[in-house]
This record gives C-alpha cells, sequence and structure tokens, in this order.
C-alpha cells in the first residue's frame, strides 16, 4: 500500500569516515571494517533530507539499522505499509492506540551469511503465521539482530518494577516457529525513530522503535561518539533520545534507566 506524503524530499549525499586520530591510535590490524548507511530524516520545515554516510560496521552502529527487513508491513493511520515505503512525517500506531510521527528512518544493505564487523553473528530471525498466537502474525515476518519484542515474563518482574519488557528476537526462536536463518544473498535492513521510545504494532506484535541504551555509548570513545551522533540530524546528546519505553533484556542484564 502507497501512502501520499505533503512534504518535498530533498536528498543530499554525505560521507562520513572514522575520525582520523582514531584510526592512528588503533592501527591498521584493528581498525574497523566501514559500512554504507542511509538516513532519511523529517527536517523542520517539514522537507525530508536523505542522507548517505561511510561509518563504521560496529554493534553501536549496526544496531541503528538492522531491525525489520524489506516487505515488514508496519500499522499506520493509512493502514498496514511496508517499511521501505514509509517516509518521516508518517504517523505509525504504538501499542497503546497512540499515533507517533516517523522522525528518522534508515536502511543498510546486509548479508546475514557472512560475518560482518568483529565476526558478529548477523542471522535473522523468522516468525511464522501465529507463531506466538492465533494470527500473531499473521504473516511471516524477518527481522534483524537489533530487533526487540515486546513481551510479557515474570522472570525479570523485580529487576524491572514490572512484568512487560523488550527482548531480542533471538530469544524466541525455538527451531520450528520461529527459526533462524542467513541467507547468502543481500537483504535490506531498516529501523525507524519516534519522538518517544515506543512500540510500533507490526503484525499485531509490538517492537521497539530505535533508542540506543543508556550503556551503549559508554565505552567508545568522544570522537566515535560524536560520529554515532551524526546519524541522528534531530538529537544532539544520546539523552535526546528520551526515557525507555519499558525495560530492555540484553547482554545479561534489564536497562531500565531514562537515557
Amino acid at each position: 500500500m502507497s501512502m501520499q506524503h505533503s512534504s518535498s524530499l530533498a536528498r543530499s549525499t554525505t560521507k562520513t569516515l572514522i575520525p582520523r586520530h582514531d584510526l592512528k591510535s588503533r592501527g591498521p590490524a584493528n581498525r574497523p571494517p566501514v559500512r554504507r548507511y542511509t538516513t532519511t530524516t523529517l527536517l523542520p520545515n517539514g522537507d525530508i533530507c536523505e542522507t548517505r554516510h561511510l561509518a563504521p560496521a560496529l554493534p553501536l552502529f549496526e544496531d541503528a539499522f538492522c531491525a525489520l527487513a524489506r516487505g515488514t508491513l508496519i500499522d499506520t493511520d493509512m493502514g498496514p505499509v511496508a517499511v521501505e515505503d514509509i517516509l518521516p512525517g508518517d504517523r505509525v500506531i504504538t501499542g497503546d492506540g497512540s499515533l507517533e510521527k516517523v522522525i528518522w528512518k534508515d536502511n543498510v544493505t546486509i548479508i546475514p551469511g557472512l560475518k560482518h564487523g568483529q565476526k558478529r553473528d548477523m542471522s535473522l530471525t523468522r516468525f511464522t503465521p501465529d507463531s506466538l498466537g492465533m494470527s500473531r502474525p499473521m504473516s511471516s515476518i524477518i527481522c534483524g539482530p537489533s530487533a526487540r519484542l515486546l513481551h510479557t515474563t515474570h522472570q525479570f518482574s523485580t529487576l524491572s518494577g514490572g512484568n512487560r519488557v523488550l527482548s531480542p528476537v533471538r530469544n524466541f526462536v525455538d527451531g520450528v516457529n520461529i527459526v533462524e536463518t542467513a541467507p547468502p544473498t543481500a537483504m535490506a535492513l531498516y529501523h525507524i525513530c519516534l519522538p518517544r521510545h515506543a512500540t510500533p504494532r507490526i503484525g499485531a506484535m509490538e517492537f521497539e522503535s530505535y533508542h540506543p541504551g543508556t550503556q551503549s555509548s559508554r565505552m567508545i570513545s568522544h570522537a566515535m561518539r560524536s560520529l554515532f551522533l551524526n546519524l541522528f540530524p534531530h538529537v544532539d546528546t544520546i539523552g535526546g533520545f528520551g526515557p525507555l519505553a519499558f525495560p530492555r533484556v540484553g547482554d545479561g542484564q534489564v536497562d531500565t534507566t531514562g537515557a
């Protein structure tokens, strides 16, 4: 389904390289590989700016892009729309029924069957129809390694202050109805950012919008953090992403603190 957009699309091309002094400090053998990323941002005047970046293929950067596969249908005020057809300014429906405007969308092309970055596993996760209950989802959904799904659990209720948490999709793999897949062909992956961290509805389930979390940037250099923030014209600091809407489970911990 196509959507109508009143804003104009202003295209620009920018290549952002790793800071020179950061490269020197690493040495040739330890320099991270780079990847081409594309971001689309809603400008204050309502125009849309598309920018291409060349930036490190590190988890901090890749997690901002590798969530939803091409063809994933997101619920909007115009009906279900494929993620690749959504533009900043469109409004998506979140789990609480509210409408949130997309202010940033990105995409990257990867080959899941290859090792990426620091030998990172970039396998995809496929949810088959009804794998989490009747019509959840209605049709297959393929997610990238950074996608997180909102679900109910009692395991972390004491730590999180509740029983609804966001977990990486690969935590749901059962080998039958929810499986890992690593095709040897190129795949386009996307993510979206909203004015606040929320859970857009996809296939009667709730997947999170992009948020870097509260711990992600603390172990990198100031130069690398600045390079990362260059991907997000709508924020000046990590704190600009706001607090997390729900606790997040991952890397052996529950992240409950606002950014």
